[in-house]
């Protein structure tokens, strides 16, 4: 594991972004890795700017802001035009194209498109679920988080549809890039 983990994750209030951070944070805190998050969001309920960033490390944390992410989770247009200048170049992007259409193909950090909200309407018919197969995929991609804790923790923090949430998280672990 790198001395330091950086994941922000970024959307629209209502697609689970707090949440997101919050499982993970977790997680790591289970693994006993140091754990900061920070999140933002705009006054709205639902619909506004939502931003999580996490750092993870073995080490004491000296600052909670993500200034270079190792991974960036965009669900929305916004989102991505906002963060995809902090991804350095061994960084990783990754974008659901329901909601980002378009990619900044001058970059030189990595794209992956995860189809959450499709995956989510194919297997649930219902877009609840999209946050949830994110989060697998977050799980299958960083190496240092353990599949079984997220699976735990994301179960202790959702309180409802687990076995829904059960089969979400692991399509999305499962999800193999096209």
């Amino acid at each position: 594991m790198k001395d330091r983990i950086e994941i922000v994750a970024s959307g629209f209030g209502g697609q689970g972004v707090v949440r997101l951070g919050q499982i993970i944070g977790e997680t790591a805190v289970k693994q006993g890795l140091h754990v900061t998050m920070l999140k933002s969001h705009g006054t709205e309920m639902r619909g506004g700017y939502v931003r999580s960033q996490v750092v993870l490390s073995k080490d004491l944390i000296d600052s909670p802001m993500c200034e270079s992410p190792d991974y960036f989770v965009a669900l929305s247009s916004a989102a991505y035009k906002r963060f995809k200048d902090t991804v350095p170049e061994e960084g990783l992007i990754i974008y659901d194209p329901a909601f980002v259409d378009e990619i900044d193909k001058g970059l030189e950090c990595s794209h992956k498109t995860f189809p959450a909200k499709d995956l989510s309407m194919k297997h649930f018919n219902n877009a609840l679920f999209a946050n949830t197969l994110v989060l697998g995929r977050m799980a299958g991609l960083i190496e240092a988080l353990n599949k079984d804790l997220v699976l735990e923790s994301m179960l202790e923090i959702i309180p409802k549809f687990h076995d829904k949430n059960r089969k979400a998280f692991q399509i999305g672990y499962d999800y193999a890039d096209a």
